[in-house]
């Protein structure tokens, strides 16, 4: 079908100055500080497409040029046995995976192809450069596997030590290639690995937090709590490594306060973390704008110790105007911390009660919930949305998986120029 392509500025969110998008705009040349950009869309009002399929029913407050055949959007429902095991009665969980029982369609069973088909759909369909994408894991496999499906080259980076995340359930095309930093390091190592690559004209990084269409892709998960609740919710439950995904929602609360018919209040940011890697928690908790002190050495011991290993960015767009720091001043909440063995407790309980299996990830969220409830902070009544994030990956890998491989190990401390000339060659 003909898609028109979203009608959006862009503004700086830290002075409020609005202007065109250049194309692939992540931030504003013009900004005195650090700041992220954040879509205006000219649709102020929540208007779900049924005309378009799986994620892009939500097109209107995504910045795309085009859709793409194979999304899933993410899927709410209103909790009945974890929510009775914690006491709450207006528990919704909203689950990006594969759990087709349900209507969860994403094969790599993760929220991040909510990333990943809006970042994509961003990039003009005659782009002949390569796309850098640099991942802890998941973001890795699905990046990877949307690209694949729809012929779009990509150099994926990530750490070496999890290359079990890139699981698939058949073999990638030759679009994709994907590199490792050596063993021992971590995502911070894969990033700056990527930004060396992206010296060179063919190739162009996809952002990260900056990427307006990566923020809307997973700010969608908020428009599916909506459209099943009604309403705003109150407390909003993610675990964090970069936080992209808790201001996501909170743009897009701020979204629907303006369009006016679903609540004019802010949820409470509830985000927590895997300890031992804490960096986010200890720094809000001290009431921090910036990011408490961390060696390269203390975050590569602490993300090797934990399992959530997705959770483990040592920069995060923490301080920045428009990030974490920023969103939970004005939204309210708080940071909690789950220790591994909570993590192995809830995988299991929550299979044992939702009927399907969560990533250490999600399962560190569900025990910031617990927390929460044991503490007070929230409350039977409130209407409380439990991000998901991922799961479902025996439903998936019961039709076979493969692991692939990365295609070159590098070390990021390599000079930019042999760092590219090696890269260029996979292509």
């Amino acid at each position: 079908m003909n898609f028109k392509a979203t009608d959006y500025k862009l503004m700086n969110v830290a002075d409020g100055r609005v202007f065109e998008d250049g194309g692939w705009t992540l931030a504003d040349a013009q900004s005195p500080s650090p700041s992220l950009v954040r879509a205006v869309y000219s649709q102020k009002k929540f208007t779900p497409r049924d005309d378009l399929d799986g994620l892009y029913r939500y097109a209107e407050w995504m910045p795309v040029k085009r859709t793409l055949p194979g999304s899933g959007a993410p899927v709410t429902y209103h909790s009945k046995e974890l929510g009775a095991y914690l006491g709450l009665d207006n528990l919704y969980i909203t689950f990006s995976g594969y759990i087709p029982e349900i209507g969860a369609t994403m094969k790599t069973c993760s929220f991040k192809e909510t990333e990943a088909y809006s970042v994509c759909a961003r990039i003009p369909a005659d782009s002949r450069r390569i796309l850098v994408v640099q991942s802890a894991g998941n973001t890795a496999r699905a990046f990877a596997q949307v690209c694949s499906d729809n012929d779009i080259p990509v150099l994926i980076c990530v750490p070496k030590d999890n290359f079990n995340d890139l699981w698939f359930n058949e073999p990638l095309k030759d679009c994709v290639k994907i590199i490792a930093s050596p063993a021992g390091s971590d995502y911070f190592d894969a990033i700056a690995l990527g930004d060396k690559v992206c010296t060179s004209d063919r190739f162009f990084a996809e952002g990260g937090a900056k990427n307006v269409a990566r923020r809307d892709g997973m700010g969608t998960t908020l428009l599916s709590a909506v459209e099943c609740i009604g309403r705003i919710p109150d407390v909003y439950f993610q675990a964090v490594g970069s936080g992209t995904g808790a201001i996501a929602v909170w743009e897009n609360n701020l979204r629907l306060i303006e369009d006016g018919r679903f609540g004019s209040h802010k949820m409470k940011l509830f985000l927590s973390q895997n300890a031992p890697f804490t960096l986010m928690h200890d720094s809000w908790k001290a009431g921090s704008r910036a990011l408490c002190d961390i060696t390269p050495e203390q975050s590569r011991r602490a993300a090797e110790v934990i399992l959530a290993k997705v959770l483990s960015n040592r920069k995060p767009p923490y301080g920045l105007a428009g990030g974490v720091f920023d969103a939970m001043s004005d939204a309210g909440g708080d940071f909690f911390l789950a220790s591994n063995d909570d993590i192995v407790r809830w995988i299991l309980t929550f299979r044992n009660l939702e009927g399907y299996e969560i990533f250490p990830a999600a399962a560190t969220a569900v025990t910031s919930l617990e927390k929460a409830v044991k503490t007070g902070a929230v409350g039977r009544q409130d209407v409380i949305m439990l991000n998901v994030t991922g799961g479902g990956w025996l439903h998936a890998q019961a039709k076979g998986f493969i692991l692939k491989e990365p295609d070159l190990v590098l070390d990021p401390a390599l000079p930019a120029e042999e760092i590219v000339s090696k890269v260029e060659k996979l292509f």
